[in-house]
């Protein structure tokens, strides 16, 4: 979803300031500031994932109407194209999204603890997104929200899974791993999600969801069809 007023603007721009902060670090510092490992959540298989595959990289936030309008398309391409197209999820936490943060930490946590239901939650919160903001959240503090969205987590990977899910959101990894995401958007210029590169090019349409027949418009040439 892309910034409509002059407030969201500004949010923008604070972002873009802190952008070029961390852009100016020096090689020490920007080397704390590399992860351990390369952001973000392959679809379907990793042992099956092959980066010589045309790849789509897509900064999501989960709880963005954008987003979720774009994944049935995005999917729909995926299942046409099988193993000649890979995805990598970014999660990208809108700062004018309500709980857009403490969703994609959720992402982060499920996704260490049992990768195979990363997706099912991503779609979860696309199914129940109205759940988490405006009305339905604007009175509740935020540990209230916290421990609502580790009881929706565990649907998603196991009731088995409750007590670490919840540890999750007292783990700074799990923090760090959500902000480092965020950054690594930044460092890619996204402002808005929807926001998806093909073989590392932006596609068009940045913030908004790209349609089955427009997928098949950039994948098609690629790989000869």
């Amino acid at each position: 979803m892309q910034p409509q007023d002059s407030s969201i603007l500004s949010l923008l721009m604070a972002y873009l300031f802190l952008l070029l902060l961390l852009n100016q670090q020096t090689g020490v510092q920007a080397q704390g500031l590399i992860p351990d490992n390369f952001d973000g959540f392959v679809y379907g298989k990793k042992s099956g994932f092959n980066p010589e595959t045309v790849m789509i990289e897509a900064f999501f936030d989960p709880v963005c109407p954008d987003t979720r309008d774009s994944w049935a398309p995005l999917k729909q391409a995926l299942k046409f194209y099988g193993p000649r197209v890979s995805l990598i999820v970014h999660p990208f936490a809108l700062p004018y999204h309500d709980n857009a943060f403490v969703s994609s930490r959720a992402l982060h946590i499920v996704n260490d603890l049992n990768s195979s239901a990363t997706y099912t939650l991503l779609e979860m919160f696309f199914e129940n997104q109205e759940k988490f903001y405006n009305i339905n959240t604007s009175n509740l503090t935020r540990t209230a929200i916290v421990n609502y969205i580790i009881d929706f987590a565990t649907q998603a990977v196991g009731r088995t899974y409750y007590s670490a899910v919840k540890s999750g959101f007292s783990n700074r990894q799990s923090d760090l791993k959500t902000r480092a995401s965020f950054k690594y958007g930044c460092s890619r210029g996204v402002l808005g999600t929807p926001q998806f590169f093909v073989n590392g090019f932006p596609a068009p349409d940045v913030g908004s969801a790209i349609d089955y027949d427009l997928w098949r418009k950039i994948i098609d040439p690629l790989i000869g069809f």
